[in-house]
């Protein structure tokens, strides 16, 4: 059910990214439409008004039809039933087209009845120099008409499309979005199938770990009460060293497994209101029994401090907080759990005289398998699950969790509960 809704979620957000794509492509298909349309009916207006300024002071009128033709894109023509010059002509071309905001290049073309032939007029440029102009040899002659010139823009496409820098802008923004979201998905699938084949080996390997340890520990116990072993003191300590190994290897499986499990499905908590302080003291003597040389106190204004948590994984909570804080020891392990009540808010501090942490790696130890490499370390079994399950259970429940080193040795970790009588 999982794995189709986020199959589903992937294929919705390819498809509204790509609508988004095609709909952008679209309107700027759209856009480059209209702005061809404004320059022609600008262009249109522009050589309408250099006619009129070729008619003036002329005995002739202007044609009622209008004298402008627009022969292809990019050229037009204009029937002037008149004689005129060619500096006259590319005066008023240039003044008309700066007053229609007409700034791309443009190259004009005289006919000439008597040779029956386009004469070449000029290459206008506003941004380039006479002779860095490439020249249009070729402008076609018009049927019928007599006194007409042509005007052409080479650029225009060009023009156009440095008229929509925005409309190109936008579009190529969305093609890398586009791109960004199916590598991220292809990434996103990697890592799931990975994690899904890790989990897997993780679950195959730990349930063909727990069946012989199962048979270990089942003989060593029965083993253990036998008469000869309890008459022979060193078969005795050695049989007892095997069934504490065994528990301790058993709980490491037991942990790998809950862990693997939480990955694939959150934990459920079964929350109900429950007095903390009890449950500490219960974590702390379970503790000692591990530890029984350390030393831990509590330190709480009341004893009636509740909170709405599942009372199981609250207290695994606190028996791993602890169980860090005696491994990480050099001397004896003393631990402080403050409870302190503020603003709302109910705070709990287990301070340890331990060895600390590197500053630069403090923020990590939350990480799952994460492990500070120091001596202590290499001496110290574990799999870097414990404060990782510390994490996952504040994080199910909104609490908050820091961890920061003592002004003079060890570590505080801090949890932040929200909290109201």
């Amino acid at each position: 059910m999982k794995i189709n809704k986020l199959n589903s979620i992937i294929l919705l957000g390819l498809v509204a990214i790509i609508s988004i794509l095609v709909a952008q492509l679209l309107w700027t298909k759209e856009a480059f439409t209209i702005e061809q349309k404004k320059l022609s009916q600008k262009a249109h207006i522009a050589l309408l008004e250099v006619a009129k300024k070729l008619y003036e002071g002329t005995n002739h009128e202007l044609p009622v039809q209008n004298p402008v033709q627009k022969i292809a894109n990019d050229y037009y023509i204009v029937n002037v039933d008149n004689e005129f010059e060619p500096d006259i002509l590319e005066f008023y071309l240039k003044m008309e087209f700066k007053k229609m905001n007409i700034t791309t290049d443009f190259e004009y073309a005289m006919y000439n009845c008597q040779s029956d032939e386009m004469i070449y007029g000029d290459y206008i440029s506003l941004y380039k120099k006479k002779a860095e102009c490439k020249k249009t040899v070729y402008f076609p002659k018009h049927k019928n008409l007599v006194y007409y010139f042509a005007v052409r823009f080479p650029n225009e496409t060009t023009y156009l499309f440095s008229s929509m820098r925005f409309w190109f802008i936008l579009s190529t923004a969305l093609i890398l979005i586009l791109l960004i979201y199916v590598y991220s998905i292809f990434t996103l699938l990697q890592h799931k199938k990975y994690s899904e084949l890790q989990r897997d080996f993780i679950n195959n390997m730990t349930h063909e770990f727990k069946t012989p340890l199962a048979s270990i520990l089942i003989a060593s116990k029965y083993l253990i009460e036998q008469k000869p072993i309890k008459e022979d003191k060193k078969l005795y300590t050695y049989t007892d060293i095997i069934i504490n190994q065994g528990n301790k290897l058993n709980g490491h499986i037991e942990k790998i497994l809950n862990v693997a499990k939480a990955d694939y499905a959150p934990l459920e908590l079964k929350k109900e209101n429950i007095l903390i302080v009890p449950i500490i003291e219960e974590a702390i003597e379970n503790i000692k029994l591990k530890y029984p040389e350390a030393s831990i106190t509590i330190e709480t204004v009341s004893r009636e401090y509740l909170l709405e948590t599942d009372t199981f994984h609250f207290a695994n909570l606190v028996y791993n907080l602890l169980d860090n804080a005696m491994k990480y020891c050099n001397d004896k392990p003393e631990v402080t759990i403050k409870i302190i009540e503020n603003n709302n808010c109910l705070k709990l501090e287990f301070t340890d005289k331990g060895i600390g942490i590197n500053p630069k790696k403090i923020s990590f130890i939350f990480d799952k398998f994460y492990r500070v490499q120091n001596e202590k370390s290499n001496e110290v079994n574990g799999f870097g699950l414990g404060l990782y399950y510390v994490k996952e259970i504040c994080s199910l429940q909104n609490w908050k969790i820091k961890a920061e080193n003592n002004q003079e040795k060890g570590i505080t970790i801090t949890l932040s509960i929200p909290y109201k009588k």
